[in-house]
């Protein structure tokens, strides 16, 4: 079995126990791999003056494949967003988001099974601001014709390599004729060329409202960035929350799994974590890097533990620890 060499990034507040956690999952699944850890965001600024050094981005260009844990931004002060610098950097411009019911996780559906695509270098988070009079700010949203056909064709080789029926484009070209309308031409252009896989196009608004009220309509949905950061969300939010959905930054040379919750440093180093999403952007990973004997182990685990709702976090309703809830996921993998 190949060994790989991994780029980590633990984080901050809960990062490291659920960083930890993962890591001991995945070498009980008998994964080999070389774990090059380094700090970013806060601790890398008290270590070495920086928040994401540049020895960090020359790690994950080298070893193609990063797993991160979450990672405090401040809002409205502090270094720029750390995620937002890696994606830029590493040209990481697909965010991959499944949102998908699992057994045991109490919702309101039961049928859920969407894939977020969302492109991720463009849009309001190119970060184009300005005062252009006393209390008056301007932000530029930027679409080009090479991002948004770049996330598009993304998208539709996703549907057709894993099975997927439809995707669904949303936009709001009815206002932002130009940005948005520039988007759809690119998606309807892809489109063309991928006729088995249905199509169809839907303006946000009315997306969010029709996922809250039949999500099983849509299948694989791909946005612009500030749409699909939002929609994303709301996503995670039918299938239980950002702590059991995972998340990816794909690239053409690099790619990074993650996280995508929040750093929790109020609970931070009390054992109250839940591991869930990252270890399912581990097993992302896993399928990633060919390991998907590995992968399908611990998600089968991960389904009966949670289906079993013995043992879960106190987010889950349950009252076990981040370790003890690790252990329980260990002795189903090492079981089978």
């Amino acid at each position: 079995m190949a060994k790989h060499n991994i780029t980590l990034l633990p984080g901050d507040g809960i990062g490291p126990e659920i960083t930890e956690a993962v890591q001991k999952i995945l070498s009980a699944a008998a994964v080999d791999i070389h774990w090059e850890e380094h700090l970013a965001g806060k601790p890398a600024i008290e270590k070495h003056g920086d928040p994401l050094p540049n020895f960090v981005l020359e790690s994950i260009k080298k070893n193609k494949v990063a797993l991160k844990g979450p990672i405090t931004t401040e809002v409205g002060k502090g270094f720029k967003s750390i995620n937002v610098q890696l994606r830029k950097s590493l040209g990481l411009y697909a965010s991959l988001r499944p949102a998908k019911t699992m057994p045991g996780v109490p919702t309101r559906y039961t049928n859920v099974d969407i894939i977020v695509v969302r492109e991720n270098t463009e849009d309001l988070y190119s970060g184009i601001e300005n005062e252009i009079a006393p209390g008056v700010i301007q932000a530029s949203k930027i679409i080009t014709r090479d991002a948004s056909t770049k996330i598009a064709l993304f998208a539709f080789k996703y549907a057709k390599d894993n099975g997927r029926k439809k995707v669904s484009a949303i936009h709001k070209a009815n206002i932002m004729k130009l940005a948005d309308g520039l988007f759809l031409t690119c998606c309807q252009e892809v489109a063309a060329k991928y006729p088995e896989i249905e199509y169809n196009e839907v303006i946000v608004d009315n997306c969010c409202m029709q996922l809250v009220m039949r999500p099983e309509q849509f299948d694989v949905m791909v946005l612009e960035n500030l749409y699909g950061d939002i929609v994303s969300d709301l996503c995670a939010g039918l299938v239980g929350g950002l702590g059991v959905v995972p998340g990816a930054n794909i690239g053409t040379d690099a790619s990074l799994f993650e996280a995508v919750h929040g750093s929790a440093p109020d609970i931070a180093g009390q054992g109250l974590a839940n591991p869930t999403a990252l270890l399912l952007s581990a097993v992302m990973m896993l399928d990633h890097i060919g390991e998907t004997k590995a992968a399908e182990r611990i998600r089968n685990a991960v389904y009966r533990v949670l289906g079993e709702g013995k043992v879960l976090t106190k987010d889950l309703k349950g009252d076990a620890t981040t370790g003890e809830f690790t252990d329980e996921l260990i002795r189903y993998i090492i079981i089978k």
